[in-house]
């Protein structure tokens, strides 16, 4: 920080905007800001202060090239992409854009000369609470190889006030609280006034005839919400492009105020104001109540409807023409989300632009793509349709036609088959009559894709294997990727530096070099350093470990991570079940021939998800007794780390020797996790699902350590009639494990506390976890006598690296803007600020 002693410089009135900045150039431009943005001086100034410092600095070197950007894309009237997300989990801004813009060295090093520490400043920052999970990090990755790769593309989401919650476990139990990111305000964002969209709601629908006799429809009587835009800039890795992330924020209408404020119901005019700007409160709202369900869906829409009027906004500049718009219009559906984009853009073309069915189907459907992300029947989501046309009347009359139509073909293509009818229809009559949200995406969209081999296998023939058979032409795989600029240029530079060092820094934008490490795998030098790094990694996580829980852990120990959203079918479960094995084999026998373990825990839980949260409650037990116990010592270590977030990952990825990618077989799409963890050398034990197949087939068997049924196996076993208690009474050490959850001993002062947990695995065990416990115990016995030998380890480690080129997100984005998309690349031609005079 300041130092007494330092001159305070005085600072440039002026923005100092050039090509290259000198040290003396970066600091005026950070000293201007601390002055005269946020009028303080070295006396007054904050860590915080300063880090907006830095950031209004940094922002101003993106600006130029942000509006050279759009500007490009305009005058070359280029065909863009809008990727249409609930979830973007972008992590921290700062050091992104410093890495991306080329200038990270150049700002730490000017900083140190002024007393700054460029860390602590970036740790002041909050994590965007934009996401949860895979999906939002996935769609944070594509937005970074979209402006990478010069694609002219868009991300549209919500800008959620306090994101999903902040995570803190107290008694061993998660607490939600509010994630309140936004506290001190977002110097990555832009309000634009300019960009408000009406979006409605409720009223009625009426009919009428035009004026060449057909029929035409009007949504009347509404209750209308504002969508007004912030804008955040997202810049590529060494070009000038800089896209566009685009959130809507819900604001209440002005006459909607005004109305109850002159009737005198002025706590009611702030109640309905309140209740209207809901919408973009918080991600994911609990829906096990009617209020939480309804709340999710008026947040669907919104996202749709505003992110549709936009498209338009921005394609009426140029265009008349409607027909044009799959020509210069691509629309990704990320998920079901905002599936309710197809029923509105046929909304607008219409009743508002006067087409006639048959001219605006075919301008949706070349216009839409739908990425499946989850084959749980609980994900596939289903909207009651008297709740929708509550909510969406017209957009429900409209969901019909689309059916209605659909119908006829499945009809004619596959006559008397009234089961197929039922199995494909989009409006579910089983049950509380409701609309299959995935159906609709997938006859609204001309293209559907996977994102891993198997998963979209899977798709095929299984979850829609009838749409398949109507339409093969449509299915595709893409399989996921996750940008290496962030998960080992920025997580992990002590990493990145040490390959660059070997095959140069090329793997930046093309991460197929990696291969060129291959030949440095048996080198023990290279070795050695590989070793050097994780332990330095290692090192840092422990007193993050320390600071977070007060739990202290040794760097020598292997660091087995599993991290990721808590969900019965990730398994955290069989993880604590061989802990527990684990613990009990060392309390007969703490010899020296252990594998010293630190087990590290990380995930939020769904605040309806009661299973998921006594799961949390379970590994927190474990952890007390485990880490208490004299026994267990520095065997073993049990850690559950709060409030998991990119900036969390970017410390335990970097730091990991082992990754738990153990869901059941069949039931995880993809994972991005195991590519972020292999792609920072740790080694995966995991089940051949998702990606971890790929991820086998390019570090090879050898390396690898997998475990457990195929999906194949999975379906054939639950098939012949699966019974868990068998696996229970035939494994004395199984037995064991689930006695001791059951009979209290991690929960003395509640001994039932776990039983709905042993009733679960001894009754249904849906994702067989007992069926797959002896298998994983066994490779995990392999696992502890791969890392007894710390040379070859390193061998191994390095050969993951090394095999990870085809999991870059540049990959996918590729395959999606040629194979889907038909996007071309735009370099940014930029422009004298004269010409904005």
């Amino acid at each position: 920080m300041y130092t007494e002693s330092m001159p305070m410089k005085t600072a440039d009135a002026d923005p100092v905007i050039e090509a290259k900045k000198t040290s003396a150039d970066l600091q005026r431009s950070f000293l201007r800001h601390l002055q005269y943005t946020l009028v303080k001086d070295k006396y007054s100034a904050t860590a915080t202060d300063m880090y907006l410092a830095l950031s209004y600095a940094v922002r101003d070197m993106l600006a130029e090239r942000w509006l050279d950007t759009q500007q490009t894309y305009y005058i070359k009237d280029s065909k863009r992409v809008y990727y249409i997300s609930m979830e973007f989990l972008m992590g921290r801004t700062l050091g992104n854009s410093l890495i991306n813009l080329g200038i990270f060295s150049e700002w730490e090093a000017a900083l140190k000369e002024m007393g700054i520490t460029i860390e602590e400043l970036a740790e002041k920052e909050w994590d965007a609470g934009l996401g949860n999970g895979g999906l939002g990090r996935l769609a944070a990755c594509f937005l970074d190889s979209m402006a990478t790769m010069s694609l002219p593309a868009y991300g549209y989401g919500i800008r959620y006030e306090y994101g999903m919650f902040y995570q803190r476990i107290l008694d061993g139990a998660q607490t939600e609280l509010p994630d309140n990111w936004l506290r001190y305000g977002n110097p990555w964002e832009f309000g634009r006034q300019e960009h408000l969209h009406k979006i409605r709601y409720n009223g009625r629908v009426v009919d009428y005839t035009g004026e060449q006799g057909d029929r035409h429809y009007s949504w009347v009587d509404t209750q209308d919400v504002m969508a007004l835009a912030y804008d955040v800039p997202i810049p590529g890795y060494g070009n000038d492009t800089v896209n566009t992330m685009r959130l809507w924020s819900a604001k209440s209408t002005r006459d909607f105020e005004l109305t109850s404020f002159n009737q005198g119901n002025y706590v009611g005019a702030v109640e309905s104001k309140m209740k209207t700007e809901n919408i973009s409160k918080v991600l994911y709202p609990a829906d096990h109540m009617l209020e939480g369900r309804e709340l999710r869906l008026r947040q669907e829409y919104f996202l749709s409807s505003a992110t549709v009027q936009d498209i338009f906004y921005r394609f009426n500049k140029h265009h008349d023409d409607l027909g044009l718009l799959p020509d210069k219009v691509a629309i990704q559906l990320n998920d079901t989300h905002p599936t309710l984009a197809i029923p509105e853009l046929m909304r607008i073309l219409l009743d508002e632009k006067q087409l006639d069915w048959g001219s605006a189907w075919d301008i949706a459907l070349r216009t839409f793509a739908y990425t499946n992300h989850t084959i749980l029947p609980e994900a596939l989501e289903k909207w009651p349709v008297a709740m929708m046309e509550h909510i969406l009347p017209r957009h429900l009359l409209i969901i019909y036609e689309i059916n209605n139509r659909f119908l006829k073909e499945v009809a004619t293509r596959f006559p008397g088959d009234n089961n197929k009818m039922r199995r494909m229809s989009i409006v579910g009559e089983d049950g509380e009559k409701h609309v299959r949200m995935a159906h609709l995406a997938i006859v609204g969209s001309h293209s559907v894709n996977g994102v891993s081999a198997l998963h979209s296998q899977i798709l095929r023939e299984d979850l829609f294997r009838d749409f398949f058979q109507l339409w093969p032409e449509r299915f595709n795989n893409k399989t996921n990727g996750i940008t290496q600029r962030r998960w080992l240029k920025h997580a992990n530079r002590g990493l990145a530096g040490l390959i660059s060092s070997k095959i140069g820094d090329g793997w930046i934008t093309d991460l197929d070099q990696m291969t060129g490490l291959r030949q440095f795998a048996d080198d023990c030098d290279f070795q050695q350093q590989w070793i050097a790094v994780k332990h330095a990694n290692k090192r840092r996580l422990a007193d993050q470990i320390f600071k977070e829980t007060g739990i202290t852990v040794s760097p020598d120990s292997l660091y087995d991570c599993q991290t990721k959203r808590i969900h019965e079918y990730k398994r955290q479960l069989l993880n604590v079940l061989h802990v527990i094995t684990r613990y009990n084999r060392i309390k007969i026998n703490p010899g020296p021939g252990i594998t010293p373990r630190t087990v590290i825990f990380s995930g939020k839980a769904a605040p309806s998800y009661q299973m998921a949260k006594l799961i949390i409650r379970l590994i927190n037990a474990v952890g007390a007794a485990v880490n208490n116990d004299p026994l267990a010592g520095q065997l073993l270590k049990v850690v559950f780390l709060p409030n998991y977030s990119v900036s969390l990952a970017e410390m335990i990825f970097p730091a990991a020797d082992l990754s738990e990618q153990i869901s059941t077989a069949g039931t995880e799409a993809s994972g991005t996790g195991n590519m972020k963890y292999a792609l920072n050398g740790a080694l995966t034990i995991g089940t051949l699902d998702g990606a971890n197949i790929e991820i086998m087939e390019e570090v090879g068997r050898d390396n690898i350590f997998i475990f457990g049924l195929t999906s194949r196996q999975v379906s054939d076993l639950k098939s012949a009639g699966y019974r868990p208690q068998d696996y229970y009474y035939r494994n004395q050490e199984l037995k064991q494990a689930i006695d001791m959850i059951g009979n209290g001993t991690f929960s003395p002062g509640d001994p039932g506390l776990f039983k709905p947990i042993v009733d679960t695995l001894l009754g249904t065990d849906t994702y067989l976890l007992m069926a797959d416990y002896a298998s994983y115990i066994s490779c995990q016995e392999n696992v502890d006598l791969l890392f007894q030998h710390p040379h070859e380890w390193a061998r191994t480690s390095i050969l993951n690296t090394a095999g990870m080129g085809k999991f870059s997100s540049d990959r996918t984005i590729a395959e999606y803007a040629r194979e889907i998309w038909g996007i071309n690349p735009e370099t940014v031609r930029r422009h004298s600020r004269r010409d904005l005079q």
